[in-house]
């Protein structure tokens, strides 16, 4: 590896796999590609007033679902959401995860459901790892349980880089989250249901990342608090996020894991990108050192992962392993192309530039409202 880029990042899509990524048949629907299969549809997003489950509903709104259900424990952000959109498809649940008879009520009825409730801070799940697990990985077995009974057509989990070779409790337990999506997806087989997942790196301008964080500093006078310079990180829009959870949606087959090819970029240049975009380019940087359970580096893709992944374009389709409890395929057959094989990770990805990130950064909608003088919330 040289360092820049993975093999396959430039891969064409083979055609054997494109053959089976089937879209669902709606005949009727409208003839937009991510559009099909939703028209009068009733859609489900768990922690749908957090970051990435209100960016998926505005999306959901400009399609022509008939409702779309909102489920999250804040009614003050529910409340704010209902001023916000005044939109009558949009349906409020207060509810949690962790109660199964709280799902299994309020998925009656759902045709597709995005399950974006997690707890996702770093920090916190190191010293609550307890809830971590009650809520990233009982609350997924609720809602996949749930949604096979009440017959909900398709599911897409959403997941992250830090479930790869995982070192803190928010990445194990969305490790946990992954394994337990693809043993209901086994479980969902011959039914209505069809379950998938996303597993993507940093949005960009999300609530918590270091970009409103570093803006904010940068605002108030204050030097930017960078954790370790040469740390690297995956980076992708919220287009791009959005994108690759509808590809889930309509691609999908059950146990797949859907991963979007995208850049890196060390914290570094990011800071640099950040204080050129906001002409500041001598702001003081203060160097603080990792938090509990950081990586230095990020991986999407396992070696293993690489060894099985169909290359579909912008993505990767990594199909569950069936393997049955046969011991013999644990202990006594091996897959030599693996050995051969490098994973994909936030080092030998393509590294961005501090100008490219800048181009990138200039047209976040955060950003650009942010350097109009507002304070807008991060997505």
């Amino acid at each position: 590896m040289d360092g820049t880029q993975t093999p396959i990042a430039i891969s064409p899509v083979d055609g054997d796999t494109a053959s089976k990524l089937k879209p669902i048949d709606d005949p009727g629907a409208a003839s937009g590609p991510h559009s099909r299969g939703f028209t009068g549809a009733t859609v489900m997003i768990t922690g749908g007033t957090g970051s990435f489950g209100s960016t998926i509903l505005k999306h959901f709104l400009t399609l022509p679902v008939a409702e779309v259900r909102v489920v999250s424990r804040d009614e003050k952000k529910q409340d704010e959401q209902r001023r916000c959109f005044a939109d009558g498809r949009i349906k409020h649940y207060v509810a949690d995860v962790r109660d199964f008879r709280a799902m299994e009520s309020v998925t009656r009825g759902v045709d597709f459901i995005y399950h974006a409730a997690a707890l996702k801070q770093v920090p916190s799940c190191e010293f609550h790892p307890m809830e971590a697990v009650n809520t990233n990985v009982v609350g997924t077995h609720n809602v996949l349980d749930a949604a096979i009974r009440s017959g909900v057509q398709r599911v897409v989990c959403l997941s992250t880089d830090k479930a790869v070779y995982p070192i803190n409790a928010m990445g194990m337990s969305k490790a946990l989250m992954e394994k337990v999506m693809v043993a209901k997806s086994r479980v969902a087989e011959g039914s209505r249901t069809v379950i998938a997942g996303t597993r993507y790196g940093n949005v960009l301008a999300s609530r918590g990342s270091v970009v409103p964080l570093f803006m904010s500093q940068v605002r108030r006078g204050q030097a930017i608090t960078l954790t370790d310079p040469e740390m690297t990180r995956f980076v992708m829009t919220l287009d791009e996020a959005v994108s690759l959870c509808l590809n889930a949606f309509q691609f999908g087959e059950n146990g797949d894991l859907f991963v979007r090819k995208v850049p890196a970029i060390t914290l570094e240049k990011l800071t640099r990108a950040i204080l050129q975009v906001m002409e500041r380019p001598e702001h003081p940087i203060r160097v603080i050192g990792p938090r509990h359970g950081e990586k230095h580096f990020e991986t999407l893709l396992s070696r293993e992962e690489m060894g099985v992944a169909e290359d579909a374009g912008d993505h990767f389709r990594i199909p569950p392993d069936n393997r049955t409890l046969n011991y013999d395929a644990y202990f006594s057959e091996g897959k030599q192309r693996v050995s051969r094989l490098d994973d994909f990770n936030s080092q030998n990805a393509r590294l961005l530039e501090v100008s490219e990130m800048a181009e990138i950064l200039a047209e976040l909608p955060y950003v650009q409202s942010f350097l109009r003088g507002g304070e807008p919330d991060a997505i």
